[in-house]
């Protein structure tokens, strides 16, 4: 069975859209892993426009499955990461302007950055894992750069998937291989939901982790956290 990693930062854009602490980010989490998630996924951004720096080092103490922070690897992050010494980062290219992750890392032209990073987290005893394109060129590329695992891109899916399926998986369905050709352990994340997610599963192989985040809170509002987990988990047989 494929992990589910739930992230929960729009639970957070929730709560500081009214200010105080409600809903509650740290018991949101604590009861997504009871209704059976495997892992919580948090992305703090500079900003703090969601998830802040304080719910992080609220978080890792409490949980009790697997805890994954995304986020650029600038050094606030690196510091922060390195003191909470998450199961995994992973990390993406995004610009502290962007309101969510829209691409893969172009890793050739940041091999030494990168190389640099994830040694630094390898060290320290964390897994890490590179968000990228779903090409075979930047999961060899991640794999060169030292990482544990890629987390492949799947925007392009969501969108290709309602007219052409096939058509959208297939990119995917190669990456997988490659990933797995050359050691790398695979995640899978951006607008997987109800409607795509066991199509993905069933034709992406050696899949070990999807991270999803807006579409299963918004489903929530209708079917109720606890159902909306298993839901999830259930694409995922």
């Amino acid at each position: 069975m494929v992990n589910l990693s739930v992230n929960v930062n729009k639970v957070a854009t929730l709560r500081n859209a009214r200010g105080g602490n409600l809903p509650n980010v740290l018991q949101v989490a604590l009861d997504i892993e009871r209704f059976g998630a495997d892992g919580i996924t948090v992305h703090p951004r500079p900003d703090e426009r969601h998830i802040r720096r304080a719910d992080v080092y609220e978080l890792k103490p409490a949980l009790h499955t697997e805890f994954n922070i995304e986020g650029f690897p600038d050094k606030r992050f690196m510091d922060m990461v390195l003191e909470v010494r998450p199961h995994q980062a992973t990390l993406v290219p995004d610009a502290p302007s962007v309101l969510t992750s829209s691409q893969g890392w172009p890793v050739a032209e940041n091999m030494d950055f990168l190389k640099t990073v994830v040694a630094q987290l390898k060290e320290a005893g964390i897994r890490v894992s590179i968000f990228v394109d779903a090409t075979e060129e930047r999961v060899r590329q991640a794999a060169e750069a030292g990482a544990d695992r890629v987390e492949l891109y799947t925007g392009p899916f969501a969108q290709m998937f309602s007219t052409s399926p096939e058509q959208a998986v297939a990119p995917y369905t190669k990456a997988a291989q490659v990933a797995h050709e050359v050691g790398l352990g695979l995640n899978a994340g951006h607008d997987l939901n109800l409607l795509n997610l066991k199509f993905f599963k069933d034709n992406v192989p050696y899949l070990d982790e999807v991270s999803i985040g807006h579409a299963l809170i918004s489903d929530a509002l209708y079917l109720g956290l606890e159902k909306t987990v298993k839901a999830y988990q259930n694409c995922l047989i």
